[in-house]
């Protein structure tokens, strides 16, 4: 039978709402309720169940790919609880302010030497690494978010969601040095 398309992303896959998920069973469970309500099921079916059947595996999909990135599932956690990564995020996070100063200090001096300079290059890539490592520590903090929400009575309700749009707003800045210098570093100039 389709899935109501009012559904939640958890609900969807039939789950409880905790952040940590196990994501094999996730994959299973997904794939498992697919097959259950894929459109080529319902193909001889009348106009409103083949068209409840779309609806429900688009529902299906859209939350097996919300739910399975730690990030998306973050950000619509906070969703739920009526709260937004704010759209005027532009302001750096203080703590990577020197971070993003001196990456983008670094790119730009790439750029302007060319692939000519093999020690700036070098230092380049050993930023990518590090910046690699200091996103992989977000991770963990956000996975130790999730682990706290999980856990939590409610009470620390407001510590929480503070705690949680702070490492995904960190997040998405070193996703965006990282993009950087990645692109720099593949350029064609750069070779």
């Amino acid at each position: 039978m389709p899935l109501p398309v009012e559904l939640d992303c958890f609900a969807a896959l039939g789950l409880p709402r905790k952040l940590t998920i196990d994501l094999p069973a996730l994959e299973e469970r997904y794939h498992e309720l697919g097959k259950k309500i894929h459109p080529d099921r319902f193909a001889s079916s009348p106009p409103r169940i083949r068209s409840a059947s779309l609806s429900g595996a688009a529902l299906l999909t859209r939350s097996y790919r919300t739910l399975r990135d730690p990030v998306s599932r973050g950000l619509y956690w906070l969703e739920l609880n009526g709260e937004k990564l704010a759209e005027n995020n532009k302001q750096v996070p203080a703590e990577l302010a020197e971070t993003v100063f001196e990456v983008q200090e670094q790119l730009a001096e790439m750029r302007g030497a060319g692939a000519g300079d093999e020690a700036l290059r070098r230092a380049v890539e050993k930023r990518r690494i590090e910046l690699g490592l200091a996103m992989d520590e977000l991770r963990e903090r956000l996975a130790r978010n999730f682990a706290r929400w999980d856990r939590s009575d409610g009470s620390d309700r407001a510590e929480l969601i503070a705690e949680l749009k702070s490492t995904l707003s960190k997040i998405a800045y070193m996703r965006t040095l990282i993009r950087d210098v990645d692109r720099e570093l593949d350029s064609p100039r750069m070779a």
